[in-house]
């Protein structure tokens, strides 16, 4: 009897176990594809002529990072502020940091949230949807919200010494007091102004994903004028690769690392763009927007619509009609 009870507790383990690796590695893939995301979003025009905005304007650093993220967000930024840029060197200062920006990212999953380290400067989170989709967040930060005293740079210096970290105590009183200083109302109001943009990168980056093509391959740029070409047929990935003359393995690597996206997946958000557009048009039926974008159902147009956009196409063209 206690063979059978042993055997059976065996049993459920090993039966248990492919759930759990098939659940570690989804979670692994998903975050490696928001990491993709990210990043082609991060090259993009729209994005990078953001930045620049908002740099210039606040003189702060701001990043779009991936959901999980094992770097500095802002080190090496040009507005990094310079004391943090001296403790990101010391690696007890630099592995309290990461686990503030862990921290920063469980709590900023639904809406921006700020947080103070442990040195006393503030940290903001903005999240960044795609469609449905969490994949990363806006972050700026590295400030003051009150204007600092030298007790507080004492008990500052103290927790740095105790940490066992060497530093120049006068450059690091200089860095610290040349650290920006923000009123709460300016730093509402640089939160709203990445809460804006977080909203406008969840609207146009379908968009982007799909048209963006500074310094891509020209295969690639080949690739998504055949597709744009041929959205409303059924395309497969071997036609596509052989239209640009290349093998199936050696275009799908290709243009997962250009694009951040499967191929599949990029397919449907090139129609769910045109049939965005052809939703504006108040005389043609749902139904019929599927069909002619290339979705062969209704379901999945539905399903792969709320995916990329956030809403439902019936949604979606309600909004427009406000």
């Amino acid at each position: 009897m206690q063979t059978t009870i042993a055997q059976e507790k065996i049993g459920k383990r090993n039966s248990l176990a492919p759930a759990v690796v098939s659940n570690l590695a989804n979670g692994q893939s998903e975050a490696k594809e928001s990491k993709n995301l990210i990043e082609a979003l991060s090259a993009s025009k729209i994005y990078q002529d953001y930045e620049q905005a908002f740099s210039e304007m606040t003189g702060l650093p701001v990043s779009l990072r991936p959901v999980e993220s094992w770097q500095l967000p802002q080190h090496g930024k040009k507005h990094e502020n310079p004391f943090c840029a001296i403790m990101s060197d010391k690696s007890r200062s630099c592995a309290a940091c990461l686990r503030l920006q862990q921290e920063l990212a469980d709590k900023a999953q639904n809406e921006p949230h700020t947080l103070t380290c442990e040195l006393g400067l503030c940290d903001t989170a903005v999240p960044v949807r795609l469609g449905e989709k969490l994949i990363g967040f806006l972050q700026t930060g590295q400030v003051f919200r009150k204007k600092p005293t030298n007790s507080q740079f004492e008990r500052t210096a103290k927790l740095i010494a105790e940490w066992g970290i060497e530093t120049d105590k006068d450059q690091l009183r200089q860095a610290y007091f040349e650290t920006r200083v923000v009123s709460p109302k300016q730093h509402e109001a640089m939160v709203n102004l990445l809460a804006i943009f977080a909203q406008h990168i969840s609207m146009v980056s379908n968009q982007v994903l799909v048209h963006e093509r500074n310094s891509e391959p020209p295969l690639i740029a080949r690739a998504k004028r055949y597709i744009e070409d041929k959205q409303g047929e059924d395309l497969s990935l071997s036609e596509v690769a052989k239209a640009v003359n290349t093998s199936t393995f050696y275009f799908c690597k290709m243009f997962k690392k250009a694009t951040g996206l499967h191929f599949t997946e990029y397919v449907s958000r090139v129609r769910i763009e045109k049939a965005k557009n052809l939703l504006l048009n108040p005389n043609l039926r749902v139904s019929e927007v599927a069909f002619e974008v290339g979705f062969q159902s209704l379901t999945h147009f539905n399903r792969v619509f709320k995916k990329v956009v956030g809403q439902s196409p019936t949604e979606y063209r309600e909004q427009l009609s406000v």
